[in-house]
């Protein structure tokens, strides 16, 4: 029989700040949960590899090479590895970042 184990980090995810939880670690694919309170930063950073940025709720300011990319519930953005980049919260977020 298939064990079924569901998890349930995102919902629980406070909204208090920036707030980042790894839901899946190896070596192909990492996804993180990124929580963002209104008016909250997720400071300036880069990512090790090609990343996909995926809004489940609220909106967001994403700040990339002088642009400043507003995305918002169930949008999609992909960005380059070794770009600088950094992100406000327009209102509380929570964001999915698969690499």
């Amino acid at each position: 029989m298939y064990m079924i184990d569901i998890d349930n980090t995102i919902a629980q995810q406070p909204f208090d700040g920036l707030q980042v939880e790894r839901l899946v670690k190896n070596p192909a694919l990492e996804i993180l949960s990124i929580s963002l309170a209104k008016n909250a930063v997720f400071p300036n950073h880069t990512s090790p590899k090609d990343a996909h940025l995926i809004v489940l709720e609220g909106s967001i300011n994403f700040h990339i090479e002088n642009q400043i990319v507003n995305l918002t519930t169930q949008q999609h953005f992909g960005f380059s590895k070794e770009v600088e980049h950094w992100v406000t919260a327009k209102e509380d977020t929570k964001f999915l970042i698969i690499r």
